[in-house]
């Protein structure tokens, strides 16, 4: 059976690179998105079952995305996972408010990530 489909949304290369491939190598099924609005299209297009959501992003904030997402009876049930670098408890708080299923702060482990994407999935 193949494992779940995971939506990345990440708009820095690097980081994309590192979340997809330890991604990959569990298995999951991976698309990606740069910013936004190319986050609400695939997450409506492709239906994922997880979205990795960074925050800070062009077009539309993480935060903005997550609210759209969770507005819509379409997409209202995809998990999220935001990772960013925004560490403020005010952040947290907010991005949870948003709809959030989880909230992870960069740098973060690895093995941190891939925990809380099969806790989820």
């Amino acid at each position: 059976m193949p494992r779940a489909s995971i939506l990345v949304v990440e708009d820095s290369p690097t980081n994309m690179q590192l979340i997809t491939d330890a991604l990959k190598h569990e298995g999951y099924r991976i698309s990606r998105a740069t910013d936004g609005e190319e986050a609400l299209e695939k997450a409506i297009s492709e239906q994922p079952d997880l979205i990795v959501l960074d925050v800070i992003l062009p077009k539309k904030n993480g935060f903005q995305v997550c609210r759209q997402l969770r507005s819509s009876p379409d997409t209202r049930n995809i998990k999220i996972i935001m990772l960013t670098s925004k560490s403020q408890e005010s952040d947290r708080y907010w991005g949870l408010k948003q709809g959030a299923d989880e909230y992870m702060i960069k740098p973060y482990k690895i093995e941190e990530l891939l925990s809380n994407v099969a806790k989820l999935v």
